[in-house]
């Protein structure tokens, strides 16, 4: 221990306000995003906006592929122009934006004001990575990524809680608060963020992309490196329904008072908190298991599979997050919730870290970094096909109103179309009337005869894919070297 606390005083100031920034802005993040399908997708008559499913998977999945594009851009603008300087821009981006989505409702123009805060999430990202990594060095970088990524996941975990439990009063709520948390990284990076050193471009910006677009090319010539992230696709496309399809579902197909009845017999206070007025629990609080398991198991896991290869290790995890995410589609009894989430959080602790480590490893000695640079392109695939998947798939095999309509039609009941003076809670209503059940009595009479749940069959298609991809991907490699 006496080690470990004499490491933690050799890290600079700009390390530690770099980790607090990254808590905030980690924090505003997923407070929006783990809620966001829900908030694009949900009844207009609780404060939604009400979008169809098709429409809801097209904005986040291009979007945010987008975000995971444009730091290969971005990066060269903050390297000619200042960290310091970027990180202001970026912020007052980002707080703008959270703020401008709470006015917005047409599809249009939440389109296009969360695409320019991905834009300002564009700018911050290859910042304060770059910050981490001119503020570490041999002996200090092990520990001081390893204490970055445990505050990526502490604001990851408490963001959505703190707008999860805002938006039972109002959804602007769940804006305004992320809005507010980028302002406080605003004072920080004004007031105590010092420019740590880096390289001062004496090249014209347009030579710098020219050196970009040659970067790309140089690092794709290398069909392995490219294969493989072609293959990683699969595993983020799958990892991604945790944001983009899980919480609509447990939305819509689960009923969540049975938690909040175990908790409350067990916790009356803790149930009680972050439980809703109806004595449910919000579809994030229990999506954000997740992180939780990340924060209390991520260094065990990582200790496991040290021994591993890392390549054995991503397929290993890749395997295990499959499992775990077909099992967390598999029912409607939220109770299930704690095991599914617990194994997917299991899989995804023991392979996504070792995509990077691998990607060091294949890359030649002398273009380690730039082979990095670029192991984030798979993200940006993955949020692309995962917003179809989340969106017109999803629609057709799993949407509850999509397929209640389909009922209606087959029964021939007249029920007005859903539009601004008609919400989705008003169909579900009306339709109740005429069919003669409870909303919980439909629910389960649409699980039982449409099987919503076969879109987990899907996701775990794309998972298992992905590792028979990745196991001949690995076969044939050790075939090349015998």
């Amino acid at each position: 221990m006496p080690k470990f606390f004499k490491l933690l005083k050799l890290y600079p100031q700009t390390y530690w306000i770099s980790n607090v920034m990254e808590l905030f802005e980690r924090w505003a993040w997923y407070g929006m995003f783990m809620l966001f399908a829900l908030y694009l997708t949900g009844s207009t008559d609780a404060g939604a906006l009400g979008f169809s499913q098709t429409q809801k998977g097209m904005m986040m999945g291009t979007v945010v592929g987008l975000l995971y594009l444009m730091p290969i851009f971005t990066g060269a603008i903050a390297d000619r122009f200042g960290y310091k300087k970027v990180l202001i821009i970026s912020y007052i981006i980002l707080s703008a934006s959270y703020f401008a989505l709470s006015l917005v409702t047409s599809f249009y123009a939440v389109f296009i004001v969360f695409l320019i805060l991905a834009i300002g999430a564009s700018l911050f990202k290859p910042v304060i990575s770059a910050c981490i990594a001119k503020t570490t060095n041999d002996q200090t970088s092990s520990l001081g990524f390893g204490i970055f990524y445990m505050i990526v996941n502490i604001g990851a975990f408490i963001g959505p809680i703190v707008a999860s439990l805002a938006r039972q009063h109002d959804w602007k709520y769940v804006f305004y608060i992320s809005s507010a948390v980028i302002l406080i990284n605003l004072v920080l990076v004004i007031l105590f963020f010092k420019e740590p050193e880096r390289e001062i471009k004496q090249n014209k910006f347009s030579q710098e992309l020219k050196i970009i677009f040659k970067n790309i090319f140089e690092a794709l010539k290398d069909m392995k490196f490219v294969v493989f992230l072609l293959i990683v696709v699969g595993f983020w496309t799958m990892y991604n329904q945790l944001f983009y399809a899980l919480p609509v579902f447990i939305d819509q197909w689960m009923d969540t008072s049975i938690v909040y009845n175990k908790l409350h017999s067990v916790c009356p206070w803790l149930a009680e908190t972050i439980g809703t007025p109806e004595k449910t629990i919000a579809a994030e609080m229990l999506t954000n298991l997740d992180a939780m398991y990340i924060i209390i198991f991520q260094i065990a896991v990582s200790y496991f599979v040290m021994r591993l290869k890392p390549i054995h290790s991503i397929i290993s995890g890749f395997l295990v997050a499959t499992i775990g995410l077909f099992l967390t589609f598999s029912t409607n009894n939220p109770m299930f919730l704690f095991v599914s989430i617990l194994i997917f959080g299991l899989g995804e602790m023991a392979g996504s870290p070792k995509i990077t480590e691998y990607i060091g490893k294949i890359a030649p000695p002398n273009k380690t970094a730039l082979y990095m640079g670029y192991s984030f392109l798979p993200m940006a695939g993955g949020n692309y096909l995962a917003g179809i998947l989340s969106g017109s798939v999803y629609q057709k095999y799993s949407d509850k109103i999509s397929l209640l309509k389909m009922e209606v039609g087959s029964r021939g009941l007249n029920i007005p179309e859903i539009s601004e003076n008609f919400s989705q809670t008003d169909y579900i209503n009306v339709a109740c009337q005429q069919m003669n059940m409870s909303q919980g009595q439909l629910t389960e009479y649409l699980w039982t005869n449409y099987q919503p749940y076969n879109i987990g069959i899907i996701f775990a298609a794309i998972g298992i894919g992905t590792v028979i991809a990745m196991l001949v991907y690995n076969w044939y490699l050790n075939w090349r070297k015998a």
